[in-house]
């Protein structure tokens, strides 16, 4: 009773405090919302205790990680790649690639044949917004 009554705590304070925004002024979102919207990503990631690989990684502590880099999933060589260039996670990376993967990921490498295996894409700024809220919620703070 006090772990789930606890985690609803901590869920309403990560809803709460994503009322912040990211530093190129994109409003942070709403993890409630998020939720929502991640409705979509499920069809190929997971999150929480219990979380799969799937089509795609599972998304815990994404934040904060380097892209293609969790272990023991074999990711698209695009991907991989952004990240042996430096590309870890933050909420405004998260932000443009969820629009468009696939042109964020050519843009980024400077490669125009650059793919990306997620064919998703939010295009509405809030939708992005709110499930990089939510999934911050599945995170570990920044210590």
């Amino acid at each position: 009773m006090f772990k789930k009554s606890l985690g609803l705590v901590v869920f309403a304070a990560a809803a709460s405090f994503s009322m912040a925004t990211f530093a190129d002024g994109h409003s942070a979102g709403d993890a409630v919302k998020g939720e929502k919207v991640f409705k979509k990503c499920a069809t190929c990631h997971m999150v929480g205790p219990d979380a799969k690989k799937k089509v795609g990684p599972p998304l815990n502590d994404i934040i904060g990680r380097k892209a293609g880099s969790l272990e023991g999933f074999k990711y698209g060589k695009s991907i991989v790649a952004a990240g042996e260039a430096g590309l870890v996670w933050t909420d405004e990376e998260l932000f443009a690639y969820l629009k468009n993967p696939r042109k964020y990921l050519r843009a980024k490498l400077d490669d125009k044949k650059a793919k990306s295996k997620m064919a998703l894409k939010l295009k509405k700024e809030d939708q992005r917004a709110d499930v990089i809220a939510y999934l911050k919620t599945f995170s570990k703070p920044a210590e």
